[in-house]
């Protein structure tokens, strides 16, 4: 139940910000002594349900738009659904729980973070002065809410999300990179990742659960409902917290941030 609170807190505080949840898992979980069990590599997927339930309550009213929301969430979902599906035993199987590709995919993850923050910054400054003639592929803040999102761009975030099927490459990094460089502004690419999350997490537990055959025993499935509460309490003031932080910043600190914990963690490696 220890175990099941401190991973609660992390999945929570990790999910959406572009760090890398599963990722943070992983390490935590290599640290605690549980990576190597089935359950809880279940456990650690299963858990993001209660990350996902805060998005829910949080945007209660625009998940119930189902004209405007729910079609381009649908298409945002297909590329990850079907690449998903078709490498879910490889993903279960050889990465989760892999330290290195976590450790990778954290620091390339990093790098590529602070590099486009930059290009985004000088590339958003020179257009400021000017008259934006095609806000569909200029990667100024022009598309600023759901209506406009074409279900063409929906679908590349989708293809965005996809590569976060890989441990450690955070997938709201990557519909965030993905949707700003389609031309979304921050906020709205924002709420679009948290909202993508619902049907994407629903699925991939939904999955793992059946996979299972949910055949966990009763100590098992209160350590879940334990890390399940925990992720969905954390996750309501991380989604909060996020959401005032991108009013005055960047995400460039969270690239840095992803380097540093690859630099700890190898030095933590080689020292002990």
């Amino acid at each position: 139940m220890f175990y099941a609170i401190i991973l609660g807190i992390v999945e929570g505080f990790t999910e959406f910000l572009p760090i890398s949840s599963t990722g943070h898992m992983i390490l935590v979980g290599m640290w605690l002594g549980t990576v190597n069990s089935e359950f809880w590599k279940s456990f650690e997927i299963a858990i993001q349900l209660g990350a996902i339930l805060a998005v829910v309550v949080l945007y209660w009213k625009k998940i119930w738009d189902v004209k405007n929301v729910w079609p381009k969430l649908l298409v945002a979902f297909l590329p990850t659904a079907v690449i998903g599906l078709a490498l879910y035993k490889i993903v279960k199987h050889y990465l989760l729980g892999n330290g290195m590709v976590v450790l990778g995919a954290l620091f390339i993850g990093g790098v590529v973070i602070i590099l486009f923050e930059r290009y985004y910054e000088k590339k958003h400054a020179s257009e400021a002065n000017q008259t934006l003639r095609d806000s569909s592929t200029s990667l100024g803040m022009t598309i600023d809410s759901f209506e406009k999102i074409t279900y063409r761009q929906a679908f590349y975030i989708g293809l965005f999300q996809s590569i976060a099927i890989i441990p450690g490459v955070s997938r709201s990094a990557a519909t965030i990179i993905g949707g700003l460089a389609l031309g979304l502004s921050r906020p709205l690419i924002i709420e679009f990742s948290f909202l993508l999350a619902v049907p994407t997490m629903a699925a991939a537990t939904g999955l793992d659960l059946l996979k299972s055959g949910f055949n966990f025993s009763g100590t098992e499935w209160g350590i879940m409902a334990v890390g399940f509460t925990t992720a969905f309490l954390t996750a309501l003031v991380a989604i909060k917290w996020l959401l005032r932080y991108i009013t005055k910043h960047d995400f460039t600190i969270f690239g840095w941030y992803r380097i540093a914990l690859v630099m700890l963690w190898l030095i933590v490696i080689l020292t002990f």
